[in-house]
């Protein structure tokens, strides 16, 4: 599965970077964002149907 991250603005929250992730990545990502305070919007990435 993968994954959307988003990064957040620190003033009003609006989403300024994106990348999309496998699910094994997601704990580095989060771990990465809470050790230097940012803000970060997960969600699962969209999928095209085949």
């Amino acid at each position: 599965m993968r994954f959307e991250i988003l990064r957040l603005d620190d003033v009003d929250g609006t989403p300024v970077d994106r990348t999309v992730v496998d699910a094994a990545s997601v704990n580095r990502i989060v771990q990465q964002a809470a050790s230097i305070g940012q803000r970060i919007w997960i969600r699962p990435a969209a999928t095209t149907a085949s």
